[in-house]
């Protein structure tokens, strides 16, 4: 067991950065058992940032050591139960966490007087010690400094008529042209995240650019009550506001909560004063956004507004074709029209299904083939844009044993509200209605489709245990409707 994961690990540390495998990947504690990998965290927002970033890779790992002919290994992550620690350690030397909020150290006693304490004092129950965050190269809320780190670039990144104009601004952004504030919006799945650190990787690489800032909205919503809980929100501020580019992510997550927009807004409206760049992404424009203060709206809107649609079949096979030439594989012409006809919406699922593909010839030892490939797309939702909302809400009436009057009711229970938001993700997806729309159809408003998609999309990053069921359903009503051959 202990060699499966020692083989395993060193499989991840030849993929990964060093940092981020040092981290996140170094402390875990394992068990194998036949095709199943256990992996025990620190705490819980290690189980959650492992879950959200580095699942595909270490089930790409465990399949290289435990699979047999072609067979999946199961990985689960858990949280295990903290072990305390006697002091709290100072960040690496790789720079300090964005908001990771360091309370000023105590005056240190002198030995005799530490010697003296320890003779005169009663025995003391043990103390709980917090448990800090871990902090990662890559990912996680930063100051970079350098170039190096970023996970995606601009050499990366494939340009076509559904997103020239968002690549356009961008290196603008990078190049101080007249692009100060980018606000980009996309579905999930269409390369926001891939844009945003190619711009934080870009001008990290500026000469007299020092600090560069990226997070999510929900990472910004944890450090900042984090420092409420430290009464620290004056450094929390003070941090966001020596950044020279700010790239904030999914901002969308800020609907509803007023505190923390107000800390966004003052932190946005700084940064532009001071000639500061921000890079912000969102599933939805900004007047699709409900529960926003109208200023940061506006500051949202001051800049250059974009957005990022489903590519082209000719950006799909040059996006198929540049991931082969990462894995350093020949992808046959026929396999390649095969993939980028039948995954025509999601980037990141096209990006999934290749690295499976890549991995399953390496492991049975063979060329890539036509056959290979439709086994291995059995495994993946085929997408295209035929899905009415008509058939969609029958097809999630079948999947949860529910009736169409009960979508349309005033009921809170659990199994209608997520089979209502269930039916708003896949509409969003597939049809051309508005949100407004989609709301109208069961009389609710716009603002409850938007956090209806989000609490979905959060599902199913997270992995959690309705994440799975929702991702399946989803997955076998893109393939009943017959969107798979």
């Amino acid at each position: 067991m202990t060699a499966h994961w020692a083989e395993i690990s060193r499989h991840l540390q030849s993929t990964l950065e060093s940092g981020c495998f040092k981290v996140w990947i170094a402390p875990l504690a394992a068990e194998v058992q036949d095709h199943r990998l256990v992996l025990t965290t620190p705490n819980g927002y290690a189980t959650t940032w492992i879950r959200n970033r580095l699942m595909e890779p270490i089930r790409a790992a465990a399949a290289a050591v435990l699979g047999t002919d072609g067979q999946a290994v199961d990985v689960e992550v858990r949280t295990g139960k903290p072990a305390p620690r006697p002091a709290r350690s100072h960040v690496s030397s790789s720079g300090p966490s964005l908001l990771d909020a360091v309370p000023p150290a105590m005056p240190q006693a002198s030995a005799a007087s530490r010697q003296s304490a320890a003779r005169e004092a009663p025995a003391a129950a043990p103390q709980m010690v917090q448990q800090s965050l871990p902090i990662s190269t890559a990912g996680a809320p930063l100051i970079r400094s350098s170039a190096r780190g970023w996970r995606y670039d601009f050499d990366g990144f494939v340009v076509g008529p559904s997103n020239e104009m968002a690549v356009a601004g961008a290196k603008d952004l990078c190049r101080h042209g007249c692009v100060e504030t980018l606000f980009v919006s996309a579905p999930s799945g269409l390369g926001k995240t891939h844009l945003a650190q190619a711009v934080g990787q870009a001008v990290s690489a500026e000469r007299g650019c020092e600090h560069v800032g990226y997070l999510t909205a929900e990472e910004f919503a944890s450090r900042f009550v984090a420092a409420m809980r430290q009464n620290d929100l004056e450094t929390f501020k003070g941090r966001l506001r020596d950044l020279d580019v700010l790239l904030l992510e999914d901002v969308h997550f800020l609907q509803g909560k007023e505190r923390m927009q107000e800390h966004v807004l003052s932190t946005v409206k700084y940064l532009q004063d001071r000639g500061g760049r921000v890079v912000l992404t969102s599933s939805f424009s900004p007047r699709e956004l409900r529960k926003v203060d109208s200023q940061l709206v506006s500051h949202f809107c001051s800049g250059l507004m974009t957005s990022m649609v489903k590519p082209t079949a000719d950006m799909r096979r040059a996006i198929l074709e540049n991931k082969a030439r990462v894995h350093q594989v020949m992808l046959p012409a026929d396999v390649t029209d095969l993939l980028a006809d039948r995954l025509s919406d999601d980037v990141r699922q096209m990006e999934s299904c290749l690295n499976s593909l890549v991995f399953k010839a390496r492991l049975l030892n063979r060329s890539i083939s036509l056959d290979m490939a439709w086994d291995v797309l059995g495994q993946y939702a085929q997408m295209e844009c035929g899905l009415s909302f008509e058939t969609i809400i029958r097809l999630v009436c079948e999947s949860f044993g529910l009736k169409e009057h009960q979508l349309c009711s005033r009921s809170r229970r659990a199994e209608c509200v997520l089979g209502r938001n269930t039916i708003y993700y896949l509409a969003r997806k597939h049809t051309e209605l508005s949100l407004q729309q989609i709301g109208d159809k069961f009389n609710r408003r716009h603002s409850t489709v938007i956090k209806g998609i989000t609490s979905i999309e959060r599902e199913i990053s997270n992995e959690s245990r309705v994440g799975r069921q929702v991702a399946t359903t989803v997955s076998l009503i893109e393939r009943n409707a017959g969107l798979i051959a």
